[in-house]
């Protein structure tokens, strides 16, 4: 048996080694992540419809999927933009119900045209990198739209909103890893074949040139196309000078030891870690508040002195004589939304400086750089840094709208000479959105983590805590 005949063999075996093992770990997984985002996805797209961001498409249920085909994703003009999303994010709704509820799931079926039609789906919007920089113009809205939602959902929808995200951006990696996989497995079985089918074809001894297989190949494989890079792939590993080595690289590639199948140890980050640190993030926008204490209390004396007509003042009278308020500081403020619509909420400044200063008080004792308060904060469970975070996260995310709002009121209500009196606070407003939104993406690190430990252990892998 020459060298090359026994390498075939011995790639003969760990192919179907490779087949078992992506069967048993890898396709149950693949699926799981799928639904993962399926679901996630509808979370976001029943929210942005509920608020109006994009309509109903009429031809939604009409609309038969047979193969996976990805969305739209051209540039359009912004009048098109409500016509436009509409259609693609609710194709793209479909999409994924055919790909998870109706889709074949096993090694052979995932072809590798099947394979770049599921990645060009779950790249439909780039959910790892979600910012408002993407050259997506998909990503770019869906960002826009998530953001616009956010601002005026109750707190159990917001986490779930939140938890969503984080799903489709965990989902997103896991399953691109995947693919990646069974794509790797795909070249090694092509070449295989096209090995077998090379052989037969030709006389014993001869080495065909690429041009002649390319001839031959609509009749060597039937239905199957030619990859010039793969033929290429071939040649180096069986005839090219550095073949020994290319042939132990593609062997080591399939190898599926032991360990990898039942014993495999993932070494994990510690998760208390996540916690720790969003938690010691929040507490760094303790000297912010600090700052937009003292000008809500110069913005407010301000306000104070305005004249306030007659009517006014008995409007305001008889308000705290019907409703029974001692707190003369009150604030009708406004909030808008995305379509237009507002809402008015009574806010008692006296009580919410008293909630500020409480809030500074507190968060000053965690913030990053406090060796004592991380002492204490290890000696936590995990669940209870959790919960606090949450709290927190949901408090910062209530504060903004607020602060936006007495922020706009005090513009617009103290006299007109006094307007450039008025201590804006948009640069704070804007720390208090980034501290949030990078307290919500440790919370979001902890929980893709929990959850990804929780599918190793279903898979038979201990994970390792350093």
């Amino acid at each position: 048996m020459s060298e090359l005949t026994g390498y075939i063999k011995t790639l003969a075996d760990a192919v179907d080694d490779r087949r078992r093992w992506l069967e048993e770990f890898e396709v149950p997984k693949l699926k799981e992540d799928l639904r993962v985002f399926q679901t996630s996805y509808s979370v976001l797209y029943n929210a942005f419809l509920k608020k109006g961001l994009v309509n109903e498409d009429p031809y939604k249920q009409e609309t038969k999927v047979r193969e996976i085909q990805a969305p739209d994703t051209s540039n359009f003009a912004e009048g098109e933009k409500m016509d436009k999303l509409s259609v693609r994010f609710a194709n793209f709704d479909n999409q994924l119900d055919f790909l998870v509820n109706f889709y074949q799931y096993d090694v052979e079926f995932f072809t590798m045209d099947r394979i770049k039609r599921i990645l060009g789906l779950i790249k439909f919007i780039d959910w790892i990198r979600f910012s408002p920089n993407s050259a997506s113009i998909n990503t770019y809205y869906a960002l826009e739209f998530t953001n616009k939602i956010k601002m005026y959902l109750d707190p159990l929808s917001l986490s779930l909103v939140n938890e969503s995200l984080c799903n489709l951006e965990r989902t997103s990696g896991s399953v691109i890893a995947s693919l990646k996989l069974f794509a790797n497995f795909n070249k090694e079985v092509y070449k295989l074949k096209a090995r077998a089918a090379i052989a037969a074809a030709f006389s014993e001894g001869e080495m065909p040139t690429p041009a002649q297989i390319k001839k031959k190949f609509p009749s060597l494989m039937p239905g199957v196309p030619y990859y010039p890079e793969l033929i290429a792939e071939i040649f180096k590993e069986d005839h090219s000078s550095d073949g020994g080595e290319l042939r132990k690289a593609v062997l080591k590639s399939l190898a599926v030891g032991e360990e990898e199948e039942k014993d495999e140890v993932v070494s994990a980050a510690p998760l208390k870690q996540h916690l720790i640190e969003g938690v010691q993030i929040i507490g760094g926008v303790s000297h912010v508040l600090a700052d937009v204490a003292l000008k809500l209390d110069e913005n407010n004396a301000l306000l104070a002195h305005k004249k306030i007509a007659l009517g006014q003042r008995i409007r305001h009278f008889i308000r705290r004589l019907f409703h029974k308020e001692t707190d003369s500081v009150v604030y009708d403020l406004q909030y808008g939304d995305h379509a237009g619509h507002s809402s008015v909420k009574r806010v008692s400044f006296n009580a919410l400086r008293a909630d500020i200063d409480k809030r500074i008080k507190n968060l000053s004792q965690i913030a990053v750089g406090k060796d004592a308060a991380v002492a204490k904060l290890q000696e936590l469970q995990e669940d209870q840094l959790l919960v606090f975070l949450e709290k927190n996260i949901r408090y910062l995310q209530s504060l903004y709208k607020t602060l936006a709002a007495m922020d706009e009121y005090f513009k617009t209500n103290v006299d007109k000479d006094d307007r450039s009196r008025v201590k804006g606070i948009k640069p704070e407003l804007s720390i208090i959105k980034t501290t949030f939104i990078k307290a919500n993406q440790k919370r979001c690190d902890y929980t893709t983590q929990k959850e990804e430990e929780t599918q190793f252990k279903k898979l038979g892998i201990a994970v390792s805590k350093q």
